[in-house]
């Protein structure tokens, strides 16, 4: 019995970006289920599943097929676009859904295509019989041509709109929206907002690596313990070498880098390293020698 008008689903479009989104959610999908099949066997011996894995991916891609695209007429990701396959070679303009026989063609041509090819790549490539080279140079001339065919037909569709794949051209099955889409509005206040800050974050990550950050701190330090008021009794202190200018403790292995300040050895080294414009922070002079102090300090005067 036919169905009356008022029960058949108009077709409705779909754009280009949604059909290549779909194809990329469909990539993600299978990496993500064979990744997490492939984690169940990480306490077994290494390469287990290598003489099988074509085997075992076709088995997996047909458990997707069989509740996707012969259940449902769409992949996982058209699924979540809310879009689905038509059956473009019927007369009417009105939704009709995929025959038996499409779904079918389209197991063999995408589960079956890269199990051939993944099982003819494994078959051939260590053999060195010249009936077996042959084979091996038609096989990838076929792929080639196929390879060359996806292009052309990727061309179309981003010409006309249709049929993304080679897959879908060939079987005669274009992808359409299963309910109207409602016109979206869009707040340009606000799209121009998050572009500023986005621009802002991005210009904020390209400079920031280029900011050397310990000499502005030690120029800020230089410019900001002056003001703070150091006494000329700490001065005395820093130039008489009881003091690290960096630290402010007693100096260990006390050096000097050709100004009267002191420094310990592992602080100035570790920020010569770090910045070999190093400048001392009392006086701003350039690191021009490291050298161990030549005179003796009282451990006497430690206490006092």
């Amino acid at each position: 019995m036919a169905s009356s008008p008022g029960k058949e689903k108009s077709v409705n479009p779909v754009l280009r970006i949604s059909q290549l989104d779909a194809l990329e959610l469909n990539r993600a999908l299978e990496q993500l289920v064979w990744s997490q099949f492939t984690s169940c066997f990480h306490g077994f011996k290494p390469g287990v599943l290598a003489h099988f894995e074509p085997e075992v991916k076709a088995f997996l891609w047909l458990i997707l097929w069989r509740f996707t695209i012969y259940s449902k007429n769409a992949t996982v990701g058209q699924a979540i676009l809310n879009i689905q396959y038509k059956n473009n070679l019927s007369q009417t303009e009105k939704y009709q859904p995929l025959s038996k026989h499409q779904k079918l063609w389209y197991l063999i041509l995408t589960v079956g295509g890269r199990w051939l090819e993944e099982r003819c790549y494994d078959l051939f490539s260590n053999r060195q019989l010249q009936s077996f080279c042959r084979i091996k140079r038609y096989i990838n001339f076929g792929a080639g041509l196929l390879k060359l065919c996806g292009l052309v037909n990727f061309l179309i569709f981003l010409q006309k709109g249709t049929f993304a794949t080679l897959t879908e051209r060939i079987l005669g099955i274009r992808s359409v929206f299963c309910k109207p889409q409602s016109v979206r509005q869009v707040g340009f206040e606000y799209m121009n907002r998050e572009l500023l800050w986005h621009g802002f974050a991005e210009f904020l990550i390209y400079l920031l690596p280029l900011i050397n950050v310990q000499k502005l701190k030690l120029n800020i330090s230089s410019w900001c313990l002056p003001i703070a008021g150091l006494s000329d009794g700490e001065n005395a202190l820093a130039a008489q070498g009881k003091e690290c200018s960096l630290c402010g403790e007693w100096p260990t292995l006390p050096h000097s880098i050709g100004c009267p300040h002191v420094f310990c050895y592992y602080c100035i080294k570790s920020n010569y390293l770090f910045d070999m414009y190093f400048t001392c922070p009392k006086c701003g002079s350039e690191v021009h020698s490291l050298q161990p102090l030549k005179h003796k300090i009282e451990m006497t005067e430690l206490h006092a």
